[in-house]
């Protein structure tokens, strides 16, 4: 969760088990973005977008993901996942970044991990990477995109996640025998 606040060697202030987590959500960062469906993804909106069509598609892999019938059988599924993620998440708040923890009362009240199941709760995250971003163009232009690609997009994601899966699995696996 808190990989993307952690810049570099900042990675070693924290204990070793969190240390592990951001080691394993690099790899499957680093893994996403050299996969062939991610480059396939990403064509939809590089010609707009350019260098945010990257983080653009991670949002859309997060609308698949909620919606992935294989990994949620049901909307309950995914809520009492969101809602564990939270409560593990809080008695450690003290642990993490200043800057996660000030955005982590906004995730858990509107409830964004569940909220990537609908259509507009991409819109807000697209919304929300565009008031980060110094230089995107109007998002409401990555959400057409988006809408209009779906069936496509989906196919990609179809290919791309269960070798993401095996990939983040084998990943924790040696993080976790090290040491």
């Amino acid at each position: 969760m808190i990989s993307d606040f952690v810049k570099g060697k900042k990675q070693y202030d924290y204990p070793p088990m969190i240390q592990k987590g951001i080691r394993l959500h690099r790899s499957i960062d680093e893994y996403t973005d050299s996969h062939s469906a991610t480059a396939e993804i990403k064509k939809f909106f590089r010609p707009v977008y350019r260098l945010y069509s990257g983080a653009i598609t991670d949002i859309v892999y997060d609308y698949f993901l909620a919606n992935d019938s294989k990994e949620f059988k049901d909307p309950g599924t995914l809520e009492k996942f969101t809602l564990n993620t939270y409560a593990l998440l809080e008695p450690n708040l003290s642990l993490l970044p200043l800057a996660f923890i000030r955005l982590f009362p906004h995730m858990k009240q509107h409830n964004w991990l569940y909220n990537y199941r609908h259509e507009l709760g991409i819109m807000k995250s697209i919304n929300g990477l565009a008031a980060r971003a110094r230089y995107m163009a109007e998002p409401a232009e990555a959400y057409s995109i988006f809408r209009n690609n779906i069936p496509q997009i989906q196919l990609f994601y179809e290919d791309f996640f269960p070798m993401l899966k095996i990939h983040a699995r084998d990943t924790m696996k040696d993080l976790l025998n090290k040491d």
